[in-house]
């Protein structure tokens, strides 16, 4: 959503992630964009029909709920690479978890990256100090530069367009527990970078300041 009219804050955060999509590729310090979502996992209760010739496979409607996961998406516009990572929570700990593991076996040899992400109350280098101890917080802040995307503005953040590809081609159907939640999206993201799906991104700061001239504070001469 966006807001209805003049909102400092909103255009503020606006251009600082259109500069960030347009700077040019730098394999020391790479563009990375993430997003999360909960996942409901559902049991079927009884086994379906196959198809067969004149008939669609029958699928009953009952089902049975087995909890929550969640999914934390990754993703590096510029080189087609994305990675899903599923925990059973998305917590302060869970997010820094991911985070380190994104730093110290993802992008290891980077001594830092640009992180893309929206404003909720996790994604904060706090939650680097909750997890580990403050030394190994401290060095993976030194290698961390968020960038927050509006509030009401995540159609501005890339892996949201990577989850919403996810939702579409790998959880249109019931997933009943974590380990199969874990092997369909491990499989989905080898193939999408397989097939080099990457992104170019075309809305910037100048097109921003026409098309959504209402966004911006007016100036009194």
């Amino acid at each position: 959503m966006i807001p209805p009219e003049q909102n400092a804050e909103f255009v503020a955060h606006l251009e600082d992630v259109l500069e960030v999509y347009h700077l040019a590729y730098d394999p020391k310090c790479p563009v990375i964009c993430m997003d999360e979502q909960p996942v409901q996992l559902v049991k079927e209760t009884r086994i379906f029909l196959p198809a067969k010739p004149g008939h669609p496979k029958a699928i009953d409607f009952e089902y049975e709920r087995n909890g929550t996961a969640n999914i934390f998406l990754f993703t590096e516009p510029l080189v087609g690479w994305r990675k899903v990572l599923v925990s059973e929570h998305r917590t302060a700990v869970d997010w820094a978890v991911e985070i380190e593991r994104l730093l110290s076996e993802d992008y290891a040899n980077c001594p830092k990256i640009k992180l893309v992400c929206d404003q909720l109350n996790i994604h904060k280098l706090a939650s680097l100090y909750q997890a580990f101890p403050p030394a190994v917080a401290r060095s993976l802040v030194e290698r961390l530069e968020i960038h927050y995307t509006p509030k009401h503005g995540s159609w501005l953040n890339i892996a949201e367009n990577e989850l919403s590809a996810l939702t579409r081609q790998c959880l249109d159907r019931r997933i009943p527990d974590r380990q199969t939640l874990e092997r369909e999206t491990t499989a989905w993201y080898n193939q999408r970078n397989q097939s080099q799906k990457s992104v170019d991104w075309q809305f910037t700061t100048a097109d921003a300041r026409v098309r959504l001239k209402r966004l911006y504070p007016q100036l009194e001469n």
